[in-house]
């Protein structure tokens, strides 16, 4: 269930706004926010289904007026706008087929389009999703990549088209909605009345009934079949982000929608990198003469390729070294994450008689005091600065 915001400043209009200037204030969210637009993208998902809820509500009179006089409360069980985002494409198909999105977006609109025989509307039972979940090294998440899935899945079937009918003169008028696919019943009275409209059972939706089945699929308009599915994986997803593949469900019983696949993302572990947003850190580990001496060694990168980080003399534990743009790009095309390198000094556990001779006689070292060593402020004294010294 969406959280009820103010549906007026959902859309960005006054509270005296007319129809017009409503409808349009929806048309330039939607397409802000489709998901076509934003694939993966759960706060552009929200906000497309936000704007659905508002406009759900400001374009009918009677849910506006009872809005406007109770808030909120005053629309509870008159609708909060449809919540998945197929209900979406349906109950405002008016908008969206204005908005050309089948050339701009090359998604949802098409798939209900080519639905759509003649002219006729939609038909049908929309397929299931599918629900997979797919598993990415870094190094796939940084490039993006290709995956072929093989997947057992219903498909149209090709002898009757998806119809289920033996042929295109195998049908009758559903006798139950006389062709309208729907009934209509009116519930309360006066200014509470409403009219519910719900699919008839009996032809489906498709306001007609089938006199003669397909031999081939029984009148159910589709097939089970094991298929393979290409899919493309974008550059900087992330763990449990979902990627919806449109019509790659199920297909749709009699004619009806394809479901979608719906692929989670498992980020794997990796060998030498811990993701950090879009950063990749490594963690370095150098002994205490190449940290107090200096040199250089190579880091891994996720290209396969090293490059050279210069130690300087006199390194201390838990400094950070920065490569810009060695790291994750963003989903969003917002610039590429570093690779940071976090250096450790490692301290040895155990030692020869012959090394502990050496670390005694350099223990009364000036240089190995780290008491003498204090030329800047410690860690407790930053954050005591930073909270005003108190």
């Amino acid at each position: 269930m969406l959280q009820i915001k103010d549906y007026y400043e959902i859309l960005g209009v006054a509270r005296n706004a007319d129809a017009d200037t409503i409808k349009k204030a929806y048309r330039k969210l939607a397409i802000q926010y489709h998901p076509d637009k934003n694939p993966g993208d759960a706060k552009a998902e929200e906000m497309f289904k936000e704007a659905a809820a508002a406009y759900e509500v400001l374009s009918d009179p009677q849910k506006r007026a009872m809005y406007d006089r109770y808030g909120a409360e005053g629309v509870n069980g008159m609708g909060q706008g449809p919540q998945d985002i197929n209900d979406i494409f349906r109950q405002f198909s008016d908008i969206f087929d204005q908005m050309g999105f089948e050339g701009f977006f090359g998604g949802q609109q098409q798939q209900r389009r080519g639905n759509q025989q003649g002219g006729r509307r939609r038909t049908g039972q929309r397929g299931s999703d599918l629900r997979m979940r797919i598993q990415l090294t870094l190094e796939e998440i940084a490039k993006g990549t290709e995956k072929k899935f093989r997947i057992k899945r219903f498909v149209k079937c090709q002898t009757c088209d998806g119809s289920g009918a033996h042929d295109s003169k195998s049908f009758k008028t559903c006798p139950t909605c006389k062709g309208a696919g729907e009934l209509r019943q009116q519930i309360g009275g006066g200014f509470f009345s409403q009219i519910v409209v719900t699919q008839c059972a009996a032809c489906g939706g498709d306001g007609r009934i089938i006199t003669e089945s397909c031999t081939t699929c029984k009148s159910e308009g589709r097939l089970e079949s094991q298929d393979t599915v290409p899919i493309t994986i974008p550059a900087g997803v992330g763990n449990g982000m979902q990627l919806l593949s449109r019509g790659n469900g199920n297909a749709g019983r009699r004619g009806g929608d394809a479901g979608d696949l719906i692929l989670e993302i498992e980020e794997l572990p990796h060998e030498y990198f811990v993701r950090e947003g879009n950063n990749i850190a490594y963690d370095l580990f150098l002994n205490i003469a190449d940290a107090a001496l200096g040199g250089a060694v190579e880091i891994p990168t996720l290209d396969s390729n090293k490059i050279n980080l210069k130690i300087e003399a006199g390194t201390q534990s838990g400094e950070i070294k920065g490569f810009k743009g060695r790291g994750i790009p963003d989903i969003n095309g917002y610039g590429i994450g570093d690779l940071l390198v976090h250096i450790n000094v490692y301290t040895p556990q155990k030692l020869t008689p012959e090394e502990k001779k050496l670390l005694e006689k350099l223990r009364a070292s000036p240089n190995f005091n780290p008491v003498n060593q204090r030329t800047e402020k410690g860690f407790f004294s930053k954050i005591k600065d930073l909270l005003g010294g108190h």
